[in-house]
């Protein structure tokens, strides 16, 4: 298919709201209930099939969208999380071009005030990638929001190339470790006392720490072993619509590790 028509779908998708919204549960570790969830856009093309979030955002960089989908994938969310317990948060992935938009924390500020959803319950998941291209920008935007409440985290930590300037200069509250900083864990020694120096680090620095791509219950077991705080992955959830994560959250509840 012609990108020009992938990039015409997507346009159409978007207009008529087809592009859905899924969330992947995150754990914590010390005993196993629902925090939160992480929302990840998934579009049903009706030829090509399941796009994922990562291509999904590829075609619409292509075609100039990405901020109207990422808006539409935010408002989606919210609306979903907004029908949730108080007790559990909502992550949303902040592109580079909205923390490239002098304008991006006011509007986002003043989009959440219109949703009714505390701050507090809000972590806006940023990656190593964007703040490449605008370090300075994305640090002050984030600032701003974080004075008002909002969490923020550093995302797929560990993929890049580990910039730990990053951590002394920006306003975190978390860090989320890549998977290929779990993989191996805990048989391969190097990548667990690569893992145990990070964590170290990251406790030091007062940040919580998040697990990603968790497939076994070796892996999580020792992530929580080492001081990791909460995990996701599809040892215990894939994505997810709205109703099940609310379901799950509850049924969830006491279960402990399981």
């Amino acid at each position: 298919m012609r990108d020009a028509t992938l990039e015409s779908d997507l346009l159409r998708a978007l207009d008529r709201r087809e592009i859905e919204v899924l969330f992947q549960p995150q754990f914590a570790c010390a005993d196993g209930s629902v925090v939160g969830a992480e929302a990840l856009a998934r579009w049903h093309h009706p030829t090509l099939g399941e796009i994922g979030a990562r291509d999904l955002f590829a075609i619409a960089e292509r075609a100039a969208l990405v901020a109207p989908l990422s808006r539409h994938i935010v408002a989606r969310a919210l609306d979903d999380a907004a029908r949730w317990p108080n007790t559990l948060g909502l992550s949303l992935n902040i592109t580079p071009e909205e923390l490239a938009d002098p304008r991006f924390a006011a509007d986002f500020a003043a989009l959440i005030g219109e949703s009714g959803i505390a701050p507090a319950r809000l972590t806006l998941e940023i990656t190593e990638d964007l703040l490449v291209r605008h370090v300075e920008q994305a640090g002050a935007a984030l600032a701003s929001l974080q004075r008002l409440g909002f969490r923020v985290a550093l995302d797929d930590f560990g993929a890049g190339f580990c910039n730990f300037n990053y951590l002394r200069k920006l306003p975190l509250d978390a860090i989320k470790l890549d998977k290929t900083m779990v993989d191996g864990v805990p048989g391969d020694m190097k990548a667990l006392a690569v893992l145990r120096a990070i964590i170290t680090l990251a406790k030091t620095l007062e940040l919580d720490i998040y697990g990603e791509g968790i497939e076994s219950d070796v892996q999580r077991a020792a992530i929580t072993a080492e001081g990791c705080d909460y995990w996701q992955g599809f040892l215990r959830a894939q994505p997810m619509p709205s109703e099940d994560m609310v379901t799950l959250s509850r049924t969830a509840r006491g279960r402990g590790h399981g």
